[in-house]
Protein backbone atom coordinates (compact mmCIF):
# COMPACT_ATOMS: atom_id res chain seq x y z
CA UNK A 1 0.00 0.00 0.00
CA UNK A 2 1.35 3.56 -0.71
CA UNK A 3 1.06 6.48 1.53
CA UNK A 4 2.34 9.86 1.33
CA UNK A 5 3.26 11.73 4.74
CA UNK A 6 2.62 15.76 5.59
CA UNK A 7 1.88 17.76 8.35
CA UNK A 8 -1.07 17.94 10.84
CA UNK A 9 -4.23 16.06 9.66
CA UNK A 10 -7.47 17.14 8.20
CA UNK A 11 -10.88 17.59 10.41
CA UNK A 12 -12.05 15.05 8.09
CA UNK A 13 -9.63 12.55 9.78
CA UNK A 14 -10.18 13.95 13.69
CA UNK A 15 -12.64 11.13 14.50
CA UNK A 16 -10.11 8.52 12.93
CA UNK A 17 -6.90 10.16 14.88
CA UNK A 18 -8.72 10.14 18.07
CA UNK A 19 -9.82 6.28 17.85
CA UNK A 20 -6.49 5.48 16.92
CA UNK A 21 -5.11 7.42 19.08
CA UNK A 22 -7.12 5.84 21.90
CA UNK A 23 -6.56 2.34 20.37
CA UNK A 24 -2.67 2.71 21.13
CA UNK A 25 -2.95 4.42 24.41
CA UNK A 26 -5.87 2.86 26.05
CA UNK A 27 -4.08 0.12 27.61
CA UNK A 28 -1.69 3.03 29.60
CA UNK A 29 -4.64 5.30 29.90
CA UNK A 30 -7.72 2.76 30.42
CA UNK A 31 -8.05 3.10 34.12
CA UNK A 32 -7.35 6.97 33.91
CA UNK A 33 -9.28 8.36 31.17
CA UNK A 34 -12.11 4.65 30.46
CA UNK A 35 -14.78 4.55 29.56
CA UNK A 36 -14.03 4.03 25.64
CA UNK A 37 -16.42 6.38 24.52
CA UNK A 38 -15.66 8.94 26.92
CA UNK A 39 -11.77 9.12 26.38
CA UNK A 40 -12.64 8.85 22.84
CA UNK A 41 -14.63 12.48 22.89
CA UNK A 42 -12.03 13.81 25.00
CA UNK A 43 -9.40 12.89 22.47
CA UNK A 44 -11.23 14.14 19.81
CA UNK A 45 -11.85 17.53 21.30
CA UNK A 46 -8.36 18.25 22.16
CA UNK A 47 -6.51 16.57 19.14
CA UNK A 48 -4.29 19.63 17.83
CA UNK A 49 -3.16 19.14 14.39
CA UNK A 50 -0.23 21.75 14.37
CA UNK A 51 2.04 19.22 16.59
CA UNK A 52 1.00 16.42 14.09
CA UNK A 53 2.57 14.88 11.24
CA UNK A 54 0.44 11.79 9.73
CA UNK A 55 -0.02 9.21 7.01
CA UNK A 56 -2.14 8.67 4.64
CA UNK A 57 -3.16 5.96 2.12
CA UNK A 58 -3.74 6.47 -1.50
CA UNK A 59 -7.65 6.94 -0.69
CA UNK A 60 -7.15 9.64 1.67
CA UNK A 61 -7.74 7.14 4.89
CA UNK A 62 -5.38 7.87 8.10
CA UNK A 63 -3.26 5.13 8.49
CA UNK A 64 -1.00 6.88 10.74
CA UNK A 65 0.04 10.09 13.02
CA UNK A 66 2.73 11.06 15.35
CA UNK A 67 2.99 14.03 17.79
CA UNK A 68 5.39 16.24 19.15
CA UNK A 69 5.35 18.69 21.86
CA UNK A 70 7.07 22.17 21.71
CA UNK A 71 6.88 25.31 23.71
CA UNK A 72 3.78 26.29 21.45
CA UNK A 73 2.07 23.02 22.72
CA UNK A 74 1.23 19.50 22.22
CA UNK A 75 -0.67 17.29 20.27
CA UNK A 76 -2.07 16.21 23.31
CA UNK A 77 -2.15 19.33 25.13
CA UNK A 78 -5.07 19.76 27.51
CA UNK A 79 -6.22 22.16 30.74
CA UNK A 80 -8.19 21.47 33.61
CA UNK A 81 -11.23 22.67 31.39
CA UNK A 82 -10.86 20.33 28.57
CA UNK A 83 -10.96 17.55 31.09
CA UNK A 84 -13.88 18.80 32.86
CA UNK A 85 -15.47 19.37 29.90
CA UNK A 86 -15.30 15.47 29.07
CA UNK A 87 -14.97 14.54 33.06
CA UNK A 88 -16.52 17.10 34.95
CA UNK A 89 -14.81 19.11 37.58
CA UNK A 90 -15.32 15.57 39.95
CA UNK A 91 -12.95 13.56 37.37
CA UNK A 92 -10.89 16.20 36.15
CA UNK A 93 -9.56 17.00 39.73
CA UNK A 94 -8.63 13.83 40.39
CA UNK A 95 -6.98 13.30 36.52
CA UNK A 96 -5.28 16.05 36.23
CA UNK A 97 -2.38 14.78 38.83
CA UNK A 98 -2.45 11.55 37.86
CA UNK A 99 -1.83 12.72 34.21
CA UNK A 100 1.10 14.70 35.26
CA UNK A 101 3.41 12.01 36.27
CA UNK A 102 2.95 11.19 32.51
CA UNK A 103 4.18 14.47 31.22
CA UNK A 104 7.32 14.89 29.97
CA UNK A 105 9.09 18.34 30.26
CA UNK A 106 10.53 20.57 27.10
CA UNK A 107 14.13 20.00 26.81
CA UNK A 108 16.78 22.73 25.23
CA UNK A 109 17.56 21.98 21.76
CA UNK A 110 15.03 18.73 21.56
CA UNK A 111 11.89 18.08 19.75
CA UNK A 112 9.83 15.85 22.36
CA UNK A 113 7.90 13.28 20.96
CA UNK A 114 3.76 13.24 21.75
CA UNK A 115 3.09 9.58 20.80
CA UNK A 116 3.03 7.60 17.38
CA UNK A 117 0.26 5.36 16.08
CA UNK A 118 -0.60 3.11 13.14
CA UNK A 119 -3.40 2.05 12.16
CA UNK A 120 -3.36 -2.12 12.59
CA UNK A 121 -4.51 -2.59 9.16
CA UNK A 122 -1.02 0.08 8.05
CA UNK A 123 1.48 -2.30 10.48
CA UNK A 124 4.35 -3.89 8.84
CA UNK A 125 4.26 -1.61 5.78
CA UNK A 126 6.77 1.01 6.79
CA UNK A 127 4.13 3.92 8.00
CA UNK A 128 6.19 3.70 11.68
CA UNK A 129 9.32 4.39 9.88
CA UNK A 130 8.21 7.41 7.64
CA UNK A 131 6.31 9.27 10.76
CA UNK A 132 9.98 9.01 12.37
CA UNK A 133 12.21 9.81 9.80
CA UNK A 134 9.52 12.50 9.30
CA UNK A 135 9.71 13.61 12.97
CA UNK A 136 13.27 13.89 12.32
CA UNK A 137 12.81 16.27 9.65
CA UNK A 138 10.74 18.33 11.95
CA UNK A 139 13.21 18.42 14.49
CA UNK A 140 16.41 19.52 11.67
CA UNK A 141 14.13 21.98 10.25
CA UNK A 142 13.30 23.80 13.80
CA UNK A 143 16.90 23.87 13.95
CA UNK A 144 16.85 21.31 17.39
CA UNK A 145 19.51 18.69 17.82
CA UNK A 146 17.50 15.76 18.90
CA UNK A 147 14.46 14.05 19.19
CA UNK A 148 13.22 12.67 22.23
CA UNK A 149 10.53 10.00 23.09
CA UNK A 150 9.34 7.41 25.86
CA UNK A 151 8.74 3.75 25.35
CA UNK A 152 7.09 1.39 28.51
CA UNK A 153 8.41 -1.67 28.85
CA UNK A 154 5.23 -3.89 27.31
CA UNK A 155 6.20 -2.25 23.99
CA UNK A 156 9.15 -4.26 22.90
CA UNK A 157 8.04 -3.97 19.24
CA UNK A 158 8.00 -0.12 19.56
CA UNK A 159 11.03 0.10 21.44
CA UNK A 160 12.70 -2.57 18.32
CA UNK A 161 11.79 0.27 15.67
CA UNK A 162 13.32 3.43 18.05
CA UNK A 163 16.24 1.39 17.93
CA UNK A 164 16.76 0.01 14.28
CA UNK A 165 15.85 3.91 13.77
CA UNK A 166 18.83 5.26 15.87
CA UNK A 167 17.15 6.02 19.33
CA UNK A 168 19.24 5.17 22.05
CA UNK A 169 18.31 4.76 25.55
CA UNK A 170 19.54 7.43 28.36
CA UNK A 171 17.65 6.25 31.27
CA UNK A 172 15.06 3.93 32.56
CA UNK A 173 12.33 4.71 35.14
CA UNK A 174 10.63 2.23 37.25
CA UNK A 175 6.97 3.74 38.77
CA UNK A 176 6.53 1.78 41.58
CA UNK A 177 3.03 1.31 42.66
CA UNK A 178 1.63 3.13 40.13
CA UNK A 179 2.19 0.19 37.51
CA UNK A 180 -1.44 -1.07 38.67
CA UNK A 181 -2.98 2.08 37.86
CA UNK A 182 -0.77 2.08 34.25
CA UNK A 183 -0.34 -0.88 33.31
CA UNK A 184 3.48 -0.85 32.87
CA UNK A 185 6.61 -0.91 35.06
CA UNK A 186 9.13 1.21 33.51
CA UNK A 187 9.50 3.65 30.87
CA UNK A 188 12.88 4.07 29.01
CA UNK A 189 13.98 8.00 27.39
CA UNK A 190 15.20 7.16 24.13
CA UNK A 191 17.03 10.18 21.88
CA UNK A 192 18.05 10.66 18.46
CA UNK A 193 20.81 12.86 18.12
CA UNK A 194 19.76 14.89 14.50
CA UNK A 195 22.30 15.55 11.89
CA UNK A 196 23.02 19.36 11.00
Amino acid sequence: MQFTIQSGFTEAHRDMAAALYWQAFSEKLGKIMGPDDKAQTFFRSILKPQFAISAQGPDGQLLGMAGFKTAQGALTGASMQDLAAAYGWLGALWRAPVLSILERDLMQDTLVMDGIFVSADARGLGVGTALLDAVKTEALQRGLGSVRLDVIDVNPRARALYEREGFVALGTTHIGLLRHIFGFKTSTAMQFTVKN
